[in-house]
C-alpha cells in the first residue's frame, strides 16, 4: 500500500473533508484509519490548525460496478 502525506489548507477544515477532497469520494472506514495513523490527530479538535501534516495510506481504487453515476446541475 502507498501512503501520501496531506496538509491542512486553513483552520476550518475537517479530516473527513480533507480526505474527501483528495480522493474525490468517500472511502468507508479511511477516517477511523487516518486516526489509528496519527497518534495525537483527534487531541487537535474537529479542525486542526492549517499546515497539520497527516499520513494516510491511499485506499484501494474504485471499481465501475460500485461506482453510481454522477449526477450535476450543470447537464
Amino acid at each position: 500500500m502507498t501512503t501520501r502525506v496531506l496538509t491542512f489548507p486553513n483552520d476550518r477544515t475537517p479530516l473527513d473533508l480533507l480526505l474527501f477532497t483528495a480522493y474525490g469520494r468517500e472511502v468507508a472506514g479511511l477516517v477511523e484509519a487516518t486516526l489509528a495513523a496519527n497518534p495525537g490527530l483527534a487531541a487537535l479538535g474537529p479542525f486542526p490548525p492549517r499546515g497539520t501534516s497527516i499520513t494516510v495510506t491511499d485506499p484501494a481504487p474504485q471499481t465501475s460496478a460500485n461506482s453510481a453515476p454522477l449526477v450535476t446541475l450543470y447537464e
